[in-house]
């Protein structure tokens, strides 16, 4: 049991250094693409399945409610929780489809969509995207693995180098929160 704790741990330090490494400047390019969206008075919509529609959600919620500091609140929604919405999309349409329908609703050109996928090759986060370059969103890329099918349709990809689902959503949590508190420091400093 211990070894297994410490091999969870050290694979977990192990990415946290990679996208030390390898990602702090695709990441300030993400927070800047957020912030532009913002200022454009603009909303990020977020997509994911399973823990990423979690993470999605999370992440939402920050934004509206508070990060760490007070500020007024940021448009962001979470496709992944009107269940309502979800259900009938998903009976008269398809899952493939619950994402996108609500890009197409939703979404206007100012707006960004924040596509999470451990897998990078969602078809209904894959929708989502394509949704969203036809409404001419921009669209950032939450993504593990080599980044699947996603990788190249999104406008920027974080894709955090491992096959391990567990540890790629920790990171992609730690990622959300980071561009959060960014957008929280510039929407508290307006």
């Amino acid at each position: 049991m211990i070894e297994s704790i410490e091999l969870a741990l050290d694979e977990h330090r192990r990415l946290v250094d990679a996208v030390r490494r390898d990602l702090v400047p695709q990441i300030a390019q993400a927070a800047s693409t957020l912030l532009d969206c913002l200022h454009a008075e603009g909303k990020i919509l977020w997509c994911g399945n399973g823990g990423s529609a979690a993470d999605a959600q999370h992440l939402a919620a920050e934004l509206i409610g508070r990060f760490k500091r007070e500020r007024r609140p940021i448009a962001s929604i979470a496709l992944t929780t009107d269940t309502s919405i979800l259900t009938c999309l998903g009976n008269d349409y398809g899952f493939a489809d619950i994402f996108s329908r609500q890009v197409e609703a939703l979404g206007k050109p100012e707006d960004v969509l924040v596509a999470i996928s451990t897998s990078g090759n969602s078809e209904n986060v894959l929708r989502a995207v394509k949704a969203a370059r036809l409404k001419g969103m921009g669209c950032i890329g939450l993504l593990g693995r080599d980044g699947g099918r996603l990788a190249s349709l999104c406008d920027l990809a974080l894709v955090i180098p491992s096959e391990d689902t567990a540890r790629i959503q920790e990171m992609h949590i730690t990622l959300g929160h980071i561009l959060c508190d960014l957008m929280e420091q510039a929407a508290a400093g307006s």
